[in-house]
């Protein structure tokens, strides 16, 4: 099982990598209620956990305190691949992270840099991903929409599944 593990980690590792922009659905205090806000994709480790910058005053940091249950949703269109990852989620104030993780680009929420005191990370523990992978470049999936279009034939949306991920702490 832990290699099989191994070979689906490596898996979502390479699905994700390319995207930067995702949609963090975040789940409310009571476990129903559903927000979903856009989040940069800062970075996803070796073994899987993903890293976001936000402001501990946020909304969102709050809920998280309650109840660290998400979802993120991820349309990486250099790979073609389609992502719906389901988590748990917690904030961490380790400033060593941070400063592995800071890109100039931060400033813009963050003006005072890595002296920002209302700064946290949310760090997100996937468990389950759906995934949908059309596999090739743009011009493959238009060609092959094309080609469905002038057969007749339906398109062949490429590969469907789902990756367990056994959390690695």
């Amino acid at each position: 099982m832990e290699e099989e593990n191994t070979q689906s980690l490596e898996r979502f590792i390479e699905m994700v990598q390319g995207s930067h922009i995702c949609m963090m659905l975040i789940y409310g205090k009571n476990g129903e209620e559903l927000s979903g806000r856009p989040m940069g994709v800062n970075k996803v480790d070796a073994n899987g956990t993903m890293w976001f910058f936000t402001k501990r005053s946020s909304q969102k940091a709050d809920v998280i305190d309650d109840n660290g249950k998400v979802a993120i949703a991820i349309v990486n269109e250099s790979n073609n691949n389609y992502l719906m990852i389901h988590g748990e989620s917690s904030l961490s104030d380790d400033r060593l992270k941070m400063k592995d993780l800071w890109t100039p680009l931060m400033k813009a929420w963050f003006p005072l840099g890595l002296e920002e005191q209302d700064m946290v990370l949310i760090k997100v523990v996937p468990t389950e991903v759906n995934y949908w992978d059309s596999k090739g470049g743009q011009m493959v999936v238009l060609f092959n929409m094309l080609k469905a279009v002038v057969t007749g034939k339906v398109y062949n949306e490429g590969e469907h599944g789902k990756i367990a991920l056994e959390p690695q702490l």
